[in-house]
């Protein structure tokens, strides 16, 4: 137990450990990604996080879906060892990048098709997913992510 603001409460630590028992796994994730993003400390020795719960649901599919685990937020190198970008998730073996575009993607379509030229252009393969594609076709996801994997 701890004080906070005067009153009793569980540890931060604790309390994580009680929704793990009680959220479904995916929400866990996304809580855990999210308490990651906030740097609370309760897991610094851990990956990188999801820089949105709609990117660690994705995740989550591909996992779900018997896929390796990607890696998250990986910084993406050219040839000459120049970032060219970060991908959402990775794939390294296959060079396989996926992205999640979000409903302010639209704000950001000139900056996101200058950076996947980069990427292409520097022997990346990508796959880019909405929330719809999450939610509503989330075996046409695995499937186009699992045909992607093979081809390496």
């Amino acid at each position: 137990m701890v004080n906070v603001r005067g009153l009793p409460a569980t540890s931060a630590q604790r309390t994580f450990h009680d929704l793990r028992r009680k959220l479904p796994p995916v929400e866990f994730l996304v809580l855990a990604d999210a308490a990651l993003r906030l740097h609370l400390g309760l897991f610094d020795d851990l990956a990188e996080p999801a820089e949105s719960p709609m990117e660690t649901r994705l995740r989550w599919l591909l996992i779900q879906a018997g896929l390796r685990t990607p890696e998250v937020q990986a910084e993406l190198r050219n040839a000459d060892g120049r970032l060219v970008g970060r991908a959402d998730l990775y794939y390294p073996a296959a060079r396989l990048v996926i992205e999640y575009d979000g409903a302010n993607h639209r704000d950001r379509l000139v900056e996101d098709n200058r950076r996947q030229n980069l990427l292409l252009n520097a022997g990346f393969r990508l796959l880019r997913f909405t929330a719809a594609d999450i939610h509503q076709r989330p075996d046409v996801v695995t499937s186009q992510v699992r045909r992607a994997l093979a081809r390496v």
